[in-house]
């Protein structure tokens, strides 16, 4: 695996850290920079918003065959889309970076600090802010926010975009030859994205189809 430009370190010397994944395409390059850090970690899937099921079901198997590949520890987290749709209720017309994307990764964290909290991390992080389409800040604040109600849990804010790690995530997944999503998960997303190109004249997006991924849907 190559190896980024410096080794990584958690804070005050402690080295093991769950990690939210969204994807392959965001995750891979940190999963990569970690083991070559030696940095002990466990993935944890945690992402009801991606819509549809099907969706779902691609993106979550290409992390898990990733990080089974390498021997990385992988939790599967429920699928509760309802409880998704219940906290987007209201903000169905929110715009990209704002307040329905606060929600949803503020509930996507709260649920991973818990698990972190319930299972003896000391620090939580998340893929989430290393695309250029994500508010950075936005998902730092959701990130401390999330961890600060528990004791001895602490959210680390490392910009996996600094020193090449974005052009990285690139060269990683067409190495892997990753499934590459068009939008950013959920329902809402979709509905603008194709609303942008029929607008723009280009042709509607392909999604995810696990028979032309070869790929078996384990999310029931």
């Amino acid at each position: 695996m190559n190896a980024t430009s410096g080794r990584l370190t958690l804070p005050s010397g402690h080295d093991r850290v769950l990690l939210h994944c969204c994807c392959a395409p965001c995750s891979c390059e940190i999963i990569e920079s970690l083991q070559a850090s030696g940095i002990q970690f466990t993935i944890f899937f945690y992402n009801p918003n991606i819509h549809p099921r099907q969706e779902y079901a691609v993106r979550k198997e290409e992390i898990r065959r990733f990080a089974e590949r390498y021997g990385v520890p992988f939790v599967d987290a429920d699928y509760d889309s309802e409880l998704w749709f219940a906290r987007a209720k209201g903000m169905e017309d929110e715009p990209e970076r704002g307040g329905r994307c606060r929600m949803c990764f503020d509930l996507r964290l709260q649920r991973t600090a818990l698990h972190a909290y319930e299972n003896g991390f000391r620090f939580i992080a998340t893929s989430l802010g290393i695309s250029r389409w994500k508010n950075l800040q936005q998902v730092n604040d959701c990130g401390r926010r999330a961890a600060a109600p528990y004791p001895g849990l602490a959210y680390w804010d490392h910009n996996w975009r600094k020193g090449g790690g974005s052009a990285r995530m690139i060269e990683i997944t067409r190495r892997e030859n990753f499934y590459r999503q068009e939008y950013c998960g959920c329902v809402y997303s979709l509905r603008d994205a194709r609303r942008s190109r029929s607008a723009s004249g280009r042709e509607d997006m392909r999604l995810a189809t696990l028979a032309a991924d070869g790929l078996t849907d384990t999310s029931e």
